[in-house]
């Protein structure tokens, strides 16, 4: 899953980032309001972390007019001001949560899992289907009991199509959500990882539709 972190602090973007990444996401940053709202318009983010009093544009303004252009990603936010008309504000302005600084990462991990869980209409962090269990909070993966190890980018091709089981993703649209803005975004080594998945988590977990791509089927 694909994230967008709009945090104009260096060292708690840094921490941010590894917390996330370490549960397979995929974290784009932007460190000013300018960057912040041009990426939130443009690429196709399954949620965005987003810092209220960023340096050029503030937060709200830019949540606002997201929402004024029908963007509806989920959106964190973050902020200092601890006041409860600053939360009024954000939410009324479209936020899905809110969280007020200094905070703990572990807290911003269990809420950007929730809020993706939200996302997909799942309510189990474990997907489970037949001897295969994932765990959505940690990308950790067990067949019949036994750790499967998974690379960063297979973690992220089954953490999408878990959290969209039931529909058909296409390569283009994998693509772009497990892979940086400023990465080498190639949809043909989509089936690559595709493949090494089948081998290592059985040969029907994910179907493939000759042309369109791929899906998980639900239950």
């Amino acid at each position: 899953m694909r994230i967008l972190l709009a945090e104009d602090d260096p060292v708690l973007c840094d921490q941010i980032t590894k917390v996330l990444s370490a549960e397979g996401r995929i974290v784009d940053v932007a460190h000013d309001g300018e960057e912040a709202c041009f990426l939130g318009s443009t690429e196709p983010y399954d949620m965005i972390i987003l810092d209220i009093g960023l340096p050029i544009r503030d937060g709200t303004s830019i949540l606002k007019e997201w929402r004024g252009n029908g963007i509806d990603t989920p959106v964190l936010i973050l902020t200092a001001r601890d006041g409860w008309s600053d939360r009024v504000d954000g939410l009324d302005a479209g936020a899905d949560d809110y969280m007020t600084k200094p905070f703990h990462l572990p807290e911003l991990a269990a809420r950007v899992r929730a809020t993706l869980r939200r996302k997909s209409g799942r309510t189990n962090p474990l997907f489970e289907r037949k001897d295969v269990v994932f765990d959505t909070r940690t990308g950790r993966v067990t067949v019949s009991g036994v750790p499967v190890d998974l690379t960063a980018q297979e973690v992220a091709v089954l953490s999408y199509l878990v959290h969209n089981v039931g529909r058909l993703v296409s390569r283009t649209e994998l693509s772009e959500h497990i892979y940086k803005y400023d990465g080498d975004r190639d949809s043909n080594t989509i089936a690559v990882f595709i493949n090494r998945l089948r081998n290592k988590l059985g040969a029907d977990l994910i179907q493939t539709s000759r042309g369109r791509g791929y899906s998980i089927e639900p239950p």
